[in-house]
């Protein structure tokens, strides 16, 4: 099955956080909090995703405030931190949701993503993620984690699905 086929089912896009949404850098500032960097051009694609009626949720193995911040920024459905185990919250996820697994997509970078990326109807690595990750995704990314590779992975649904072009009409006025 091809990418653009797997991509025409997604109904929810699944992210880690930290190497995805970032560039995988941990900031602390002079009083130890911590501090995270999101890329502009993914968060225009959340806002593409969410105009598209697919859902957004976020599952990591850190617990940060800038995470749920974030979250509800993007309009994420779901926000789970802490996931050592990423497939418990994962199966959480559907089951309320209704999804199959072919209904999702999920893009990671390291090790603790690869049960979920077994799993996902389109499994995608950032450029930067690790090899067992690469190797287990049906889509590797041009883009870096933290550097457009999320807003490359939601042009190819919204693409696939038809609804690209008619999201950015309006901006083309």
């Amino acid at each position: 099955m091809t990418v653009k086929q797997r991509a025409k089912r997604v109904k929810m896009l699944i992210l880690d956080v930290d190497g995805v949404m970032t560039k995988g850098e941990i900031i602390y500032d002079s009083r130890g909090r911590e501090l995270k960097c999101f890329n502009v051009f993914d968060g225009m694609g959340l806002a593409l995703l969410h105009q598209a009626g697919i859902k957004v949720a976020l599952i990591t193995a850190k617990v940060s405030g800038a995470v749920l911040k974030r979250g509800r920024d993007i309009g994420a459905v779901e926000v789970k931190q802490g996931a050592i185990d990423k497939i418990v919250p994962f199966r959480q996820i559907l089951k309320k949701y209704k999804l199959s697994t072919k209904e999702t997509c999920f893009i990671g970078d390291d090790l603790l993503d690869l049960p979920i990326l077994k799993r996902a109807g389109l499994a995608c690595a950032v450029a930067n993620a690790c090899s067992q990750v690469k190797k287990l995704s049906h889509y590797v990314t041009k883009k870096e984690g933290g550097r457009g590779a999320v807003r490359e992975v939601i042009e190819i649904i919204l693409r696939a699905q038809n609804k690209w072009h008619k999201l950015i009409k309006r901006f083309l006025i």
